[in-house]
């Protein structure tokens, strides 16, 4: 299922929303600018590499561009291709701006850089000599994610479901939605070999539990778990 938008209005502007998207999109154009070998040495750079981050290893000299506890926070903001960047963009799009509607601007900032730590240890500590650079928004996100569902469950959400060559539409409930898209990471990691490259699906579920978590704690006294849909 592809996310198309909810129907579930904010009451504010979603500034923080919107400057993580603009942020990915420019890094992501300064990457591309860089050329296939130049780009490469900067994820090695600037994304996290579990065995430098952890200690069990060290980069190049010429790649050690930041200290590596920084690559935690410098890797959210670079993709691995264009469809990898308007995927987590698209999400971002549509259940940021409700979430960061619940905690305010402040409180929402730092939400979504804990639930992107939190990814990046899910995915790190249970390899911890991984050499496999590790970037991209989506642990954040999933954070996003996973304080959505709690938050409203009941909201709508628009799909396009591929059937063969024709994609079809349909709204569903946010919490299906959310919680297949869940499943669905709990099963891809199961599916994957450890130690092979790809898809982060351990942040993910990382960072979506994190946001479950945390979003008790960040969320403005007005806004209740799992209110009902009018």
């Amino acid at each position: 299922m592809i996310p198309l938008r909810d129907d579930n209005p904010s009451s504010i502007t979603p500034l923080v929303t919107i400057a993580f998207i603009v942020l990915c999109v420019l890094v992501f154009l300064w990457q591309a600018s860089l050329g296939p070998e130049r780009g490469q040495m900067a994820i090695y750079a600037l994304g996290v590499i579990p065995a430098v981050l952890l200690g069990h290893g060290e980069l190049p000299p010429e790649l050690a561009a930041v200290p590596p506890a920084a690559t935690m926070f410098t890797s959210m903001f670079m993709h691995g291709g264009w469809m990898h960047l308007l995927g987590n963009m698209l999400y971002l799009w549509i259940f940021g701006d409700n979430v960061e509607d619940s905690m305010g601007h402040a409180r929402f900032l730092v939400f979504y850089l804990l639930c992107g730590l939190a990814a990046v240890f899910a995915q790190a500590l249970p390899e911890p000599d991984s050499t496999i650079p590790m970037v991209g928004a989506s642990g954040a996100i999933s954070g996003v994610l996973g304080a959505y569902l709690l938050l409203y469950p009941h909201a709508r959400v628009l799909v396009a479901i591929p059937l063969g060559f024709v994609l079809h539409t349909a709204r569903l409930p946010a919490g299906l939605v959310l919680a297949l898209w869940f499943g669905l990471q709990l099963l891809s990691n199961l599916m994957t070999p450890a130690g092979q490259g790809g898809v982060a699906f351990r942040a993910h579920i990382g960072g979506f539990i994190a946001g479950m978590l945390l979003v008790p704690l960040f969320k403005q006294r007005r806004f209740r778990l799992r209110a009902p849909w009018h």
